[in-house]
């Protein structure tokens, strides 16, 4: 579903990934794990055509998506939730959401994977919210308002950058709840998380990088091993 091969990439003259390959099958979830600056986020902004390669390629259902601009990337079923969210706070969070379900249905057409009550329905919070303005909402409600617009492009992959990241720990339960929803029906999942607990959690396998490099992969079955090896986690993961 989506591969990349020996990516490089930074910001000008400096180099912040270097020679990162990794692999999401469908219908797989994988984390990427790391401690901060260890350029999780620049790999992501990188995929999703914010950031361009250095060198290196990557692929989405082998289709070359290396060069492409991010807006594009929806025809080919990729939706990223970002760190910063990049939601529009002075409008609604219906007119968010209609904005995403009319780009959806006239890229994805028959190929409608979320039903507008569907994905409402993962968030009781969102329908309580609906003609709110999302500024007013507290970053609980506007994360959980950012992976419902993602929905609503129809992706068969979702990358979440650091879904978990300054929300209270209720909140956090409840977006994992609706993550593991997902991945039970099929959802291609690339998570990246700083918390290697709920990484644990929610995903197959992974990837741990480190200084810019991809420099540990955790298997299928492998997730408990790698958190009783104390002298590892710390190693990577600080």
């Amino acid at each position: 579903m989506l591969e990349v091969k020996t990516v490089s990439a930074g910001y000008g003259a400096l180099t912040v990934l270097r020679d990162v390959s990794l692999h999401v099958e469908d219908g797989e979830a994988v984390a990427l794990v790391g401690a901060n600056g260890a350029g999780k986020t620049t790999l992501v902004r990188t995929i999703c055509g914010l950031q361009r390669a250095h060198s290196g390629s990557i692929a989405k259902n082998g289709a070359d998506i290396s060069a492409m601009p991010a807006h594009e990337l929806v025809r080919h079923g990729l939706a990223v939730v970002l760190e910063n969210r990049r939601l529009f706070g002075e409008l609604t969070v219906r007119e968010n959401l209609r904005l995403a379900q009319t780009v959806g249905r006239r890229v994805r057409a028959g190929r409608m994977r979320f039903s507008w009550d569907e994905v409402t329905t993962l968030f009781p919070v969102v329908q309580e919210r609906m003609d709110s303005a999302v500024e007013l909402l507290s970053g609980g409600q506007q994360q959980m308002v950012a992976i419902a617009r993602a929905l609503l492009l129809q992706p068969d992959l979702l990358i979440m950058d650091e879904p978990s990241t300054g929300l209270a720990p209720k909140v956090v339960k409840d977006i994992l709840l609706v993550i593991k929803a997902l991945r039970d029906r099929g959802m291609g999942l690339l998570l990246i998380e700083q918390n290697v607990g709920i990484a644990a959690e929610i995903t197959d396998r992974a990837y741990v990088m480190a200084v810019g490099s991809i420099v540990h992969e955790i298997g299928r079955g492998e997730w408990q091993s790698f958190l009783d090896n104390e002298l590892l986690v710390k190693a990577y993961l600080g």
